[in-house]
């Protein structure tokens, strides 16, 4: 079964525009090393909690956005070894300033239970 890295990050206020320009140019790196698939979303309807909610979790700033994003992987393995070799791209190197925060980013490796889309 697939393997997922997921993502969430707190977007700068006012680079909404950046971060789709950043996104669509990683995204082929991803592909190009192994990924099957690269989802790049940002906040819509992401209402503020009363116990917890997707801002408190990256210490979002007033009037940042929120991405939400994966990356499915054949495998475990796979993704290490394409993950390795992206973050040895130099394109990746080229991509410039990160219009987010790195440091309040979260990031996590998920082995898939369910996809009802999976054939």
């Amino acid at each position: 079964m697939a393997y997922i890295d997921g993502f969430v990050l707190p977007v700068f206020r006012g680079k909404r525009d950046a971060y789709k320009v950043t996104a669509t140019a990683a995204a082929p790196i991803f592909l190009e090393h192994g990924a099957l698939q690269v989802v790049e979303s940002l906040s819509d309807d992401v209402p503020h909690g009363k116990a917890t909610d997707f801002y408190r979790a990256v210490a979002a700033e007033d009037g940042e956005t929120i991405a939400f994003s994966w990356i499915v992987w054949p495998s475990k393995d796979v993704r290490d070894a394409g993950m390795a070799k992206v973050m040895d791209d130099p394109r990746m190197q080229s991509l410039g300033e990160m219009p987010f925060d790195m440091r309040r980013m979260i990031v996590g490796g998920f082995d898939v239970v369910l996809d009802t889309h999976a054939s």
